[in-house]
């Protein structure tokens, strides 16, 4: 993987731009919520030094080694949420998996589906990264997560046990994939019986 230099993607209702030592203690704030406690990997409970290390640790160096590429999902310039694209190194040809979380303020109100199309246009153009393929992973019972993959038309190819690691315990999973070919419409119908708008958030 090649270093990458920062950039911003904007749309409609959303800019996504690199997190910096200014949206620590609202990353704080955010990674202490309820749902993103549950439903994703970060610390718990989750510091203002947790916030630093992120933005230090992960986000800084994983554009700079190319590795993982982290936007700051804001709305009228406030923080609300986070994406981002975690390289495999292994692939001949790019893979990513996206993973994303969002603010309680932020939910019910299409952003992260906005946020997301804009990186996953990104992430499988040829003039941008041109990826073969993305991966989504998300724990079981994540309803809201796994309803922005399927409108960005990720196919949910199965439910594994013990498939996530969270904070050392083993949990079910869910991973869904989207070819460079796909259509970005779902791929199949939402499920029966399932609530269209739920609490969740996926890992970042």
């Amino acid at each position: 993987m090649s270093a990458m230099e920062p950039f911003v993607i904007r749309g409609e209702r959303v800019e996504l731009s690199v997190p910096t030592h200014d949206d620590v203690d609202r990353i704080a704030e955010v990674c202490s919520d309820a749902a993103v406690q549950e439903w994703t990997t970060v610390p718990s409970p989750y510091t203002r030094d947790d916030a630093v290390g992120f933005v230090e640790n992960v986000v800084g160096p994983g554009w700079a080694r190319g590795t993982e590429h982290t936007w700051a999902l804001r709305e009228r310039g406030r923080l609300v949420g986070m994406v981002g694209l975690n390289l495999d190194p292994a692939v001949p040809r790019v893979s990513a998996e996206i993973g994303y979380w969002l603010a309680p303020q932020a939910r019910g109100r299409g952003l992260m589906g906005e946020a997301a199309t804009l990186v996953v246009d990104w992430a499988l153009d040829p003039e941008g990264l041109d990826a073969e393929r993305l991966v989504w992973r998300a724990e079981v019972g994540n309803w809201s997560s796994r309803r922005v993959a399927w409108r960005l038309g990720f196919r949910v190819e199965g439910q594994v046990r013990g498939f996530l690691t969270k904070r050392g315990v083993r949990v079910d999973g869910w991973i869904g994939t989207l070819l460079a070919g796909d259509a970005r419409t779902p791929a199949e119908p939402w499920p029966d019986g399932v609530p269209t708008v739920t609490p969740g958030v996926r890992a970042g």
